[in-house]
């Protein structure tokens, strides 16, 4: 029997059920999930293996217009998942409007990867306004395939998954058979902290946040992980930390219980703060935290 492989990017704007998408389809939690835009930063390979295929999802950050070199970065991520995919799904949902981010519509209609364009939360729509979309979108994107879908209710995605398969072209893997993902053990430490701070604090500290791991000791028993949160201003220092360092307890709480499901032992995290002026402009911090575009 052949083998079959391929990258599977997945791009959109904010907010449209990207990550929980690429999650399903790899059955594991590999993007992490918040109601916040620019949730995702990197391209995070999650790889799918069995005897006669192996499928390289991509999830990408959700496409914006740049205002710093961070999220010059980040669609740096987007392009390049668009330049090297086989297959693209293209994740809208039924709120978002059409003319947002119109040069990404034209640059996939102008793209020789096939397109599974794919309209997320149909839970919150009913038939006629799912159907007038529908009728839109190939309008926009006429060779594009499209699959309505409910990503939180998982309804539909088996038939996502059967379209990737027929897609699919031949060839050997890209990955060892035995790989999950292309990031690192600290990259999913970090990516863990940062939820937290998204799901925790407000206004801009999320965005002015980068996670660092400096230490990561893996013993039989035990993960002894040190990480450092990076901020913009002294201000948002405070707050991170809060009265008394409660809300720092309380995020490195929540991280420490998760990092613990996600690797499957006991953790010791230690959590400081550090400010770092202006590092979402900065070619060499952007460099050392992974952003390599």
């Amino acid at each position: 029997m052949s083998h079959k492989s391929g990258f599977v990017n997945i791009i959109g704007n904010p907010n449209v059920g990207k990550s929980t998408i690429m999650n399903a389809m790899v059955g594991e939690k590999l993007s992490i999930i918040t109601s916040k835009s620019q949730t995702t930063r990197h391209r995070i390979m999650g790889i799918v293996n069995e005897d006669n295929y192996q499928i390289v999802y991509s999830d990408t950050p959700g496409i914006l217009k740049p205002n710093y070199k961070l999220q010059e970065k980040m669609m740096g991520f987007v392009s390049t998942a668009l330049e090297d995919a086989d297959i693209i799904l293209y994740i809208t949902d039924v709120v978002e409007t059409m003319d947002k981010n119109q040069q990404y519509i034209e640059r996939l209609s102008k793209t020789d990867a096939p397109i599974v364009l794919i309209i997320n939360k149909i839970d919150l729509s009913n038939q006629q306004k799912l159907e007038e979309l529908v009728d839109i979108w190939k309008k926009l994107l006429p060779k594009a395939e499209i699959i309505p879908v409910s990503a939180i209710n998982n309804f539909n995605l088996d038939q996502v998954f059967k379209r990737i398969l027929d897609l699919l072209p031949e060839g050997p893997p890209y990955f060892p058979k035995d790989s999950l993902t292309d990031k690192t053990e600290r990259f999913f430490v970090s990516e863990i902290i940062r939820e937290k701070v998204l799901l925790n604090y407000q206004k801009e500290i999320p965005y002015s946040v980068e996670i660092e791991v400096e230490e990561f000791k893996d013993t039989d028993k035990l993960l002894r992980i040190r990480a450092t949160i990076h901020v913009v201003r002294s201000s948002q220092k405070g707050i991170i930390i809060g009265h008394k360092g409660q809300a720092l307890k309380k995020l490195g709480t929540e991280a420490r219980k998760d990092i613990e499901d996600f690797f499957g032992k006991k953790v010791f995290l230690e959590l400081y703060v550090k400010v770092t002026k202006d590092w979402r402009d900065k070619d060499r911090q952007l460099r050392g935290f992974g952003y390599n575009v």
